[in-house]
């Protein structure tokens, strides 16, 4: 057992099992229902019937951010065996999330765990916190202290790049987290937007057709290979069969298997909507 404990939050969509084999805890943020009915994140499995539900609802379903108290239910243990801890989370330009974990480090601190708990804020989401997650997962396996596991992630950070298209902006707009891309509302073009996350949703290009944005996925996927980021990874909101495609035009890029390959959950497709198909990576050095 590592010195050193992973945290993170549900946004960070690792492939199934990678959370549990590695002993990383996971703390969820929040959907909610009609104003009233507040979920985990984590106990909504029957995505199929989250979707149905998006695609059809008069009101959109919210999401809220795990509480300080959830955090502080998190590290509480994790410190009582002695560890440090390392606690990496979606940006806080789309969530306050790295703000509740930050008061309770401080609320902890004050009880004399100083200097205890390293929380980053990833300034990305999805498959970008998962890059980040798995690069302090292989630091804290090294031996590293908390201080040196954070700037290693800062480190990968800076060599990460994600990309993402979406089917429509609506649901973005609906859900407030639009950022820069709202120059793009009102558009009389049917288009495909393309983004990243650098802290907020910020707006790459738009093409025409779900078929031109799956190859720009293809044409980024090659970028990174060339720049040397060959740590790879494809993610999918409800679109399996584009996502398995998108798979295998990348192993051919690549040559080898993916990093990540995974669904992102109800919280983010609550604000991006159904039919995301999104690529990343950085260098392998970072994770493996």
């Amino acid at each position: 057992m590592s010195q050193v404990a992973v945290v993170t939050d549900s946004t960070s969509y690792l492939p199934e099992g990678v959370a549990e084999q590695n002993g990383v805890t996971v703390v969820p943020l929040y959907i909610v229902f009609g104003g009233n009915r507040t979920v985990p994140e984590t106990e909504i499995t029957d995505y199929e019937a989250f979707f149905d539900e998006l695609r059809t609802a008069e009101t959109l379903p919210t999401t809220s951010q795990p509480s300080v108290g959830d955090f502080r239910s998190a590290y509480e243990p994790l410190l009582a065996e002695g560890r440090e801890i390392v606690s990496v989370h979606i940006s806080g330009g789309l969530s306050g999330t790295p703000e509740a974990a930050r008061q309770a480090k401080e609320a902890l601190e004050r009880d004399g765990n100083a200097g205890r708990i390293e929380v980053i804020d990833s300034t990305t989401a999805a498959g970008g916190l998962g890059f980040m997650v798995l690069t302090a997962l292989k630091a804290a396996r090294e031996g590293l202290s908390a201080a040196q596991v954070a700037e290693r992630v800062a480190e990968a950070r800076a060599e990460l790049k994600m990309w993402f298209a979406v089917d429509t902006l609506e649901f973005l707009r609906r859900g407030g987290r639009i950022g820069a891309a709202s120059a793009w509302i009102g558009s009389t073009l049917k288009v495909k937007p393309i983004l990243t996350v650098e802290n907020e949703m910020t707006p790459v290009e738009r093409v025409r057709t779900s078929g031109r944005a799956f190859e720009r996925m293809v044409d980024y996927s090659k970028q990174r290979r060339d720049s040397g980021a060959d740590a790879w990874c494809v993610q999918h909101i409800n679109a399996p069969d584009q996502a398995a495609a998108l798979v295998e035009r990348c192993r051919e890029l690549f040559g080898h298997e993916p990093t990540i390959v995974s669904e992102i959950g109800p919280v983010l497709a609550a604000h991006t909507g159904p039919g995301l198909l999104g690529v990343g990576g950085l260098p392998q050095h970072f994770v493996r």
